[in-house]
């Protein structure tokens, strides 16, 4: 079988063939947090890429067979192995960077003499995207008289201890035995932290402002709950204060384009929530606003949809619609529930199958007994006060 790891598990993988992990080289290992999930209990498995590029084979006990190495992505020229580092780079000092350096950090490094910027990219591992990680890097290597960088993809597996000594021994992997410098933490000073321009205006633009981020409004409740009028009410708001590039991925209009052909079982149902998780999560990665409303039951689902979003550098603002079903059921515009009753729709939300109420959303509106209007403005405020969008007295 084919299978496709996760981004984590991808950097894992490239960093485990290089032998950058080593004397690690499987994953699994007892006590590691070097791990891979296959799919419906495989032992074994061909690893590809997003694009289906098969790039090794791993074995019941997490053992690697290597196919080829990974040859798309940004700065791809950058991400060599500890062997072709220390081969190029003999006799420099390796430096981890996990940020992007400050003023201060470049004062340290010019009396280094030659230096290799190690930019630890890996997924999770920086504030900063990957590619907005090296390309800080690079522009600080610019500033200074004789440094080279180099990709590493070394990501966080959320064991703050096990992966600072991960990290470690990755760092000592690619110095070989030539010098290592650890940068002074100059944000535990209390001083100001001050980036060179150049650098200043790239994290500027891979932390935009809340204002200025990319965003994904999910409306998530029961059937009839009020969930999609809320989330037209939202966007014509949006639309019509201007500035911001809008979306709406209804439940019902991504279901006759983006899903047709998706029966109503609960696997297809979550193939509709990642499909449109994924279409917000493209639109949040360029700037814009997409506004979905599905019911998206299952917390799992609506988890994953949250991870994409915030892995595409977007925000992800959830808003349960909490109508109670007693409301949803009398409302019933669409004579559905009447249907579920009588058990000629299975799987019916609410009825047949369970909705999983959102533990902590970052609004929960009840529609009962108010105009759409009164319960906007409680989605309005949670917006504001997150200082996404501001579109409170947009009529006065």
């Amino acid at each position: 079988m084919q299978h496709c790891p996760t981004p984590t598990e991808l950097d894992d993988l490239e960093l485990l063939v290089s032998g950058a992990y080593a004397p690690l080289t499987r994953f699994n290992e007892d006590g590691s947090v070097v791990t891979l999930d296959l799919p419906d209990g495989a032992t074994d498995a061909e690893l590809v890429d997003p694009e289906g590029l098969p790039l090794a084979r791993v074995a019941a006990d997490g053992s690697l067979e290597p196919l080829t190495h990974a040859q798309y992505g940004p700065f791809r020229r950058l991400h060599l192995t500890p062997t072709q580092a220390r081969e190029q780079h003999a006799g420099a000092t390796f430096v981890p960077v996990v940020d992007a350096l400050t003023d201060a950090d470049l004062e340290e490094l010019r009396g280094l003499g030659r230096v290799v910027l190690l930019a630890l990219m890996g997924t999770g591992t920086s504030s900063l995207s990957p590619v907005a990680l090296v390309r800080a890097t690079l522009g600080a290597a610019d500033l200074l008289d004789d440094a080279s960088v180099v990709a590493v993809p070394l990501p966080a597996h959320g064991d703050a201890d096990a992966d600072h000594a991960l990290g470690a021994q990755v760092v000592e992997t690619y110095a070989g035995g030539d010098p290592v410098h650890a940068l002074a933490d100059s944000s535990s000073s209390g001083d100001p932290v001050g980036h060179p321009a150049a650098i200043a205006a790239i994290v500027d633009a891979d932390q935009p402002e809340p204002e200025e981020q990319g965003l994904v409004l999910f409306f998530t409740g029961l059937s009839g709950s009020g969930k999609s009028t809320l989330a037209r009410a939202l966007m014509d708001l949006v639309l019509e204060q201007g500035g911001r590039t809008v979306t709406s991925l209804d439940g019902d209009v991504v279901r006759r384009h983006l899903s047709a052909g998706l029966t109503f079982s609960k696997a297809d149902r979550e193939t509709n929530i990642r499909r449109i998780g994924w279409v917000a999560a493209e639109i949040a990665r360029h700037g814009g606003v997409a506004v979905c409303s599905p019911i998206a039951p299952f917390a799992e689902t609506r988890e994953q949809v949250q991870e994409m979003v915030e892995a595409a550098g977007g925000a992800f603002f959830l808003v349960h619609v909490a109508t109670p079903l007693e409301e949803c059921e009398r409302r019933d515009r669409k004579g559905l529930y009447a249907k579920a009753r009588a058990g000629e729709i299975p799987e019916f939300t609410g009825i047949s199958s369970p909705y999983e109420e959102p533990v902590d959303p970052a609004v929960r509106v009840d529609t009962t007994g108010r105009t759409i209007e009164d319960a906007l403005d409680d989605v309005l405020v949670a917006l504001d006060e997150a200082g996404y969008l501001h579109l409170r007295g947009t009529d006065d």
